[in-house]
């Protein structure tokens, strides 16, 4: 049976090469940007990590787990990257229509995380959302089976969530707490 990995944490955690390299070793797979479906937005777009952009957050969140859930009853082996917080994470499971998921929150330093997006063309801004999303996972109350201790290179970091993965160790059913 095919199952979905949710790869999440704060923009500059490494979650997008993680999820490259854990889909990579998947058959058949299909990887899933969160950052995609913000881009569907159009007119009216608010920056997801302020206050007001709730309501858009979470029609995004919804638009993203069905997507995902309708890979995964297709067959595949579905990762998807996102700053899928906590807070979102019964939002999006309701919408996948799965019956559980598998979470791995990659947690590196709020310094390590806004140096990163700082080194993107065009993120020399996002240091204050940055900072804030990552605060935002820090004080979530978030089961320790669900972090990853992002230190090494991002195919070991990569080798550690497959393993995990496979082992069962992150899944996270609608009635589990996170």
């Amino acid at each position: 049976m095919s199952r979905l990995l949710v790869i999440a944490g704060p923009p500059g955690a490494g979650k997008t090469t993680v999820s490259t390299l854990v889909s990579a070793r998947l058959t058949p797979s299909v990887l899933l940007r969160g950052d995609a479906f913000f881009r569907f937005l159009d007119q009216g777009a608010q920056e997801p990590w302020r206050p007001e952009a709730e309501e858009q957050n979470r029609t995004v969140v919804r638009a993203s787990g069905a997507a995902a859930g309708q890979f995964v009853k297709g067959g595949y082996e579905a990762v998807f990257d996102g700053v899928l917080g906590p807070w979102f994470l019964p939002t999006f499971l309701a919408a996948t229509g799965l019956d559980a998921v598998h979470y791995a929150v990659l947690l590196p330093s709020a310094d390590r995380c806004a140096r990163n997006v700082a080194a993107r063309e065009g993120h020399d801004r996002d240091e204050p959302g940055t900072r804030s999303v990552h605060r935002q996972f820090e004080i979530s109350p978030l089961d320790d089976r669900h972090l990853v201790d992002p230190v090494g290179s991002p195919e070991e970091v990569a080798a550690v969530v497959a393993a995990r993965y496979d082992r069962g160790e992150f899944v996270r059913g609608a009635r589990d707490d996170v």
